[in-house]
């Protein structure tokens, strides 16, 4: 029986208050009257205009309206952290509450995330003055925490084989020279207990011989391709920092911006970001051909989703043109764990044909392609 109370409990918030004469409220959740408030208030605006009238007409004496930031507190309180970020994302997305991003109190409430990131980036024309340094410092904080989860993964498909000849003073298990910590240690051999003791363990340095590599990473603006331009920056940003790259960043729609001056920062590259308007991929593709000087030792990264606004045979020129100069063609149709690739399959295969490596990847499959390519 307290099962079912409780679903109908559930029921009655997803029906709200409309619903109280059917479904009234029995034990079970806690605050209900207030998590139905607070529901109420975002999702009431699904009601026709008609029914909000009603709704303003009836009254009522119940506490004060609740303003932006106040709701934002309550939901805080009243639901996991999960359901919080669902509703903040609905309030912007799907009602237009962009008054979440255009006041200083209600933005320093929100929940630093990656949709909040993806926001921030859509809205960021709407900014000024402290809202716009707040927007800032959120983006740096997602983009630096973006970059904790990446770097350890990205780094270690660049580490180098196990050089013996130089001593490490970096002590773990994976460095441990064998060989020379038991040749070192002989003259302690007990004979008496049989055992070999060890007061001096030898580490190994990892290094890895290596002629640099030019990567250019070209990034699609559009508003279809976010997830992607957010990870190609904060990649750029770790790859930039790697000795045996030498990176470079543009991102594009039908003009092309080179970001490379501030690759290592992806909060500039990430509020440099245009979002939408059209795509000329063949003059993006154009533009890095310029870019190329060792061709034998350069990846072209291309994250877009093929969906060309210009001329496709001008595309197909410019991939072919680089592809022949003896570069590598990389076509990212999605650079993100969770992203579906939504692309033109056409001009993959097209590609593909060309000799490109065409295929969505995650961070860490890019870095790792990457990675064998090297010396």
């Amino acid at each position: 029986m307290a099962d079912e109370q409780e679903i109908l409990n559930r029921w009655r918030l997803v029906l709200g208050k409309y619903a109280k004469e059917q479904i009234p409220f029995s034990g079970g959740l806690r605050n209900q009257g207030e998590m139905e408030e607070v529901l109420d208030y975002l999702y009431s605006r699904e009601y026709t205009q008609e029914q909000e009238i009603r709704q303003e007409r009836s009254g009522g004496s119940g506490e004060s309206q609740l303003t932006i930031p106040r709701w934002l507190t309550r939901i805080k309180t009243l639901f996991p952290q999960k359901t919080v970020e669902i509703m903040e994302r609905h309030a912007l997305e799907k009602y237009g509450m962009t008054e979440l991003l255009t006041d200083p109190e209600v933005l320093r409430r929100l929940e630093p995330n990656k949709e909040l990131l993806k926001t921030i980036m859509q809205l960021r024309h709407m900014m000024k003055g402290e809202v716009l340094l707040l927007a800032r410092q959120i983006v740096r904080k997602i983009a630096d925490e973006l970059t904790r989860k990446l770097e350890p993964a990205l780094r270690s498909s660049f580490s180098g084989r196990l050089n013996r000849n130089l001593t490490s003073p970096v002590k773990s298990m994976r460095n441990i020279d064998m060989k020379k910590t038991i040749r070192r240690n002989l003259k302690n051999y007990d004979t008496e207990t049989k055992q070999l003791i060890l007061k001096q363990v030898y580490f190994g340095a990892r290094t890895k011989k290596y002629n640099q590599w030019r990567v250019i990473i070209c990034v699609d603006e559009s508003g279809s391709m976010l997830d992607s331009v957010i990870h190609s920056a904060v990649m750029a940003g770790i790859f930039a920092h790697l000795p045996m790259l030498d990176t470079k960043l543009v991102i594009f729609d039908t003009s092309v911006v080179d970001l490379s001056g501030y690759v290592t920062d992806p909060v500039e590259t990430l509020m440099s970001v245009q979002l939408g308007g059209g795509t000329d991929i063949g003059g993006a593709l154009g533009y890095c051909a310029q870019l190329i000087q060792m061709p034998h030792r350069t990846m072209v990264v291309l994250v877009t989703d093929l969906f060309e606004g210009g001329s496709y045979r001008r595309m197909y020129q410019v991939s072919q043109g680089i592809i022949e100069s003896g570069a590598k063609l990389i076509v990212l149709p999605a650079l993100d764990h969770d992203a579906v690739p939504n692309y033109d399959r056409n001009a993959a295969a097209v590609l593909a044909d060309m000799g490109a490596a065409v295929g969505a990847m995650t961070p860490e499959e890019l870095s790792g392609f990457i990675a064998k390519q090297l010396d």
